[in-house]
């Protein structure tokens, strides 16, 4: 349980994987070319990222013809976000 929990949080340390989920929190079943016009980095360093968070188990994929399509596997993902972001807000004040 250990191991699968420190992937999680490993996936979840890096800023743009956070903004990845947040723009599938907006955005379900993006694909990574429509993913790619809303987030700020290269379609490489996109594409890795997104494989982390696949191998997480925190997204899913699928191909539909030339296209890769991702979406979370689990919706509470966004609640530990939520409660990271609590926990940052109240280690600034």
């Amino acid at each position: 349980m250990e191991n699968i929990l420190s992937e999680i949080f490993y996936a979840l340390s890096h800023p743009n994987r956070i903004k990845i989920l947040k723009i599938l929190r907006e955005n379900n079943n993006l694909c990574g070319c429509e993913m790619l016009t809303l987030v700020d980095m290269e379609q490489s360093n996109l594409s890795r990222h997104l494989n982390s968070l696949v191998r997480s188990g925190i997204l899913k994929s699928w191909r539909k013809g030339v296209r890769v399509f991702y979406d979370v596997t689990d919706e509470k993902i966004f609640e530990i976000i939520d409660l990271a972001e609590q926990i940052a807000r109240g280690l600034k004040t």
